[in-house]
Order: structure tokens, then sequence, then C-alpha cells
């Protein structure tokens, strides 16, 4: 038997009643929302997301600047969002109506989401891959967001209610992210991780960076990359390397940028400043006779990556086997870089590529899931609009 809670609730008051359901079938509960085994415990219960009383957030704020107005509403108790309670396919991926929106700790905001984006570490966490250092399950999956902020901590001190913020709820991809996450209509997100959205881009251009654009920043720093180097970007179309590309040539002063893609997204590579564009199905980057100070591996070709380095030159690997002198780091996620890089983004030195596909319907995760897992994408791939 579990524990399940029937909710009556007016403005003023939260009643509980409780009362008890027979499983015969699954040690998961139909509603995620309601019950869940803690710790894989087969002897022991626990609610993901309990339901508390909460208090009515009244927006004192404008309308968001933007051309996309978002209604700022009272918070109500409950919500839709996408769980999965075991690791596996897309078919793991449950829609459910009656999650408990999450509360608030003191440093934290609450976001209406707006839009989120599907990142290849969203498939392999919930394939299982990082389960050694994951949150318990169930999970509420998405690490990328654009909304606005619904309520505020005690110790929040830059934004407010109305507010329109974006960035990545994790600050660790894979140490302990969030049990809940940024698929859900409600995320609660540390401030020191948001940053104000970009004037100039709507939710779904701007839920496509923050994950993507800090890593590609953080392996640019970590290279010691500089005005006037050379790179070469593996898989430049990507989420990833479309940023490498730009960052290096509009933020850190590259001398030159090459950068590789199928012969259908070369026009697409040049669009982004590359000097030289290399379509990997007829040529090898690595027999060409020029070499590269850097090699930003974003597809896990590291073994090939370390041959189109000149002498003393950086190899970071995101994927895939490393070879020497190629090394691998996992993006810190941090709300500073992104109000860093926001000037670029608002004056159109550094765009957002969103894959043609998209965005995808929040009732289309799954199939959004599938087509980002087939490594086609151009881009981000963009969950808009939620619910």
């Amino acid at each position: 038997m579990f524990l399940s809670a029937a909710l009556s609730s007016t403005t003023s008051h939260l009643t509980i009643l409780p009362s008890l359901i027979t499983s015969t079938t699954s040690p998961l509960s139909r509603r995620f929302s309601f019950t869940f085994l803690e710790n894989r415990n087969p002897t022991t219960t626990t609610t993901l997301f309990p339901y508390k009383q909460r208090l009515l957030v009244k927006s004192q704020a404008t309308a968001p600047a933007s051309s996309e107005a978002v209604k700022v509403s009272p918070v109500p108790s409950e919500m839709k969002a996408w769980v999965y309670g075991e690791y596996g396919g897309v078919d793991v991926l449950k829609f459910d109506s009656n999650v408990a929106v999450p509360d608030l700790k003191e440093d934290q905001v609450l976001v209406r989401v707006v839009a989120a984006a599907l990142n290849p570490v969203d498939a392999k966490r919930r394939q299982g891959k990082f389960k050694a250092t994951d949150s318990p399950l169930p999970t509420v999956p998405g690490y990328d967001v654009a909304g606005v902020v619904v309520k505020v901590g005690s110790e929040v001190k830059e934004f407010r209610v109305g507010d329109e913020v974006y960035g990545d709820v994790n600050e660790k991809a894979l140490e302990g992210p969030k049990q809940f996450g940024s698929l859900a209509e409600y995320t609660a997100v540390e401030e020191k991780l948001l940053a104000p959205k970009p004037k100039n881009l709507d939710f779904a251009q701007a839920a496509s960076l923050p994950l993507a654009i800090e890593t590609a920043y953080e392996g640019l720093e970590r290279t010691g990359f500089s005005s006037g180097k050379s790179i070469l970007v593996l898989n430049g179309s990507g989420g990833v390397g479309s940023l490498v590309i730009q960052l290096a040539k509009q933020v850190f002063g590259a001398s030159r940028v090459a950068a590789t893609s199928s012969t259908r997204n070369l026009e697409l590579l040049k669009s982004l400043g590359v000097d030289l564009a290399i379509d990997y199905t007829k040529e090898n980057f690595e027999d060409l006779p020029e070499k590269f100070d850097v090699v930003y591996d974003a597809i896990g070709q590291c073994d090939r990556a370390v041959k189109a380095i000149k002498e003393g030159g950086s190899v970071v690997a995101l994927t895939g086997a490393v070879t020497p002198p190629g090394f691998r780091f996992v993006v810190t996620s941090n709300g500073t870089v992104l109000r860093k890089l926001n000037p670029y983004l608002e004056s159109g030195k550094v765009k957002p590529i969103v894959d043609s596909k998209g965005p995808f319907p929040f009732t289309q995760l799954a199939e959004a899931f599938s087509y980002l897992e087939t490594n086609r994408a151009t881009g981000k791939v963009v969950i808009h609009p939620i619910p």
C-alpha cells in the first residue's frame, strides 16, 4: 500500500486528505507526483514533490519587454511536467499533469518556464550513463530554461517578479544534477545560475543557449585561447560547435577559424564566420597541411584531432575517448558568464542556432528526444511553448 493525497484548496488554506491505495503491478504510482520509492528501497515510500501550503504570488511588475508577452499569474500548487522513474529510452518519459510546484530555497527563484532546450547530456542521463553521480529517481529532466520569475527567495538580490531570465538550472552537469529540471511549467533555480534574457531574443532562442554557450566559453578559456590564435571546430554545425565558432571569432579574436560539417551545413558554417569550411564526407581534416593552435572536438574524434594541432597546441574533447595531449572537462554553469556574453548576443555578433525542425511543442518531448538522439540536429533542439 502507498500513501497518496487528495487536495482541496482555496487561496487561504490547504487541506490534506489522506487515503490509501493498493498497487499490485509496480513500485511506481500511476501519477509520478504522488508516490515513489526512496533510494530504490521497496520497503520505503516517499513523495517526490510534497504538497505544502503555498503563498499566491501577485505580480507588481509590468509586462515583459519582448514581443512575446507572458502573463505572470498566481502560482498554482500543481503543474504539468515530464517525468521518468527508471532509466532507459524515450519510452520511459511520462507526462504528468499533477506534479507539485517545487518549493524555493532562500537563494532560488521560481521560474515560469516558457521554453527549454535539450542537450546530449539530457539523453545520456536518462539512459543511466551517469547513474553513479545522479540524483535519485524519479526525475523531471531538463537543463536549459528561459522564462519569467514568479517568486523569489529571501536571499535573492538581483531578480524580481516579472523579470525575464535564462540559464542552466544545474551548476554541475553530472554531479548531483537537480531532481527537478526545466521540462515542466515551473522550476526552481539558484539566482547565481541565471542572467537576464537578452532583450533581442525570444524565449525559444534564449533557451537554446545556456549549457551550450557556457560549455563553448569554458572550453576556449581552458585551452588558453586568445587573440591571434587559430582554431578547428569539429561538428561546427552542432549546438556547442556553432557557438565555439562565433565566440572564437567575436569574443576571443581568433585569427583563423576552420570547422567541419556535412555538405548540407557548409553554408551555415560560412555564415557564422568560418574561414575554412571542411566537408567531412569528402575530406579528412587531419590530412590537411594546415595545423591549428586549438582543436575543439565536439563530436568525439580526439584521436584524429591531435593530428591537426601545431606543436604545443591544445585539444579539448567533449565526448568519446581522450588521446593525449587532449583533455576533457565538464562545464560549471554560471550566470556570470551569460551576463558577460549578453552584449555580444544583444548586438547580434553571436547568434543562437535553433534547429529548423523545432521548436517542438511540450506534448512532443519524446519525438524531440528521438530527433536529438539521431545526432543530425543543426544547432539546438528547443521545446516551446510550455505547456
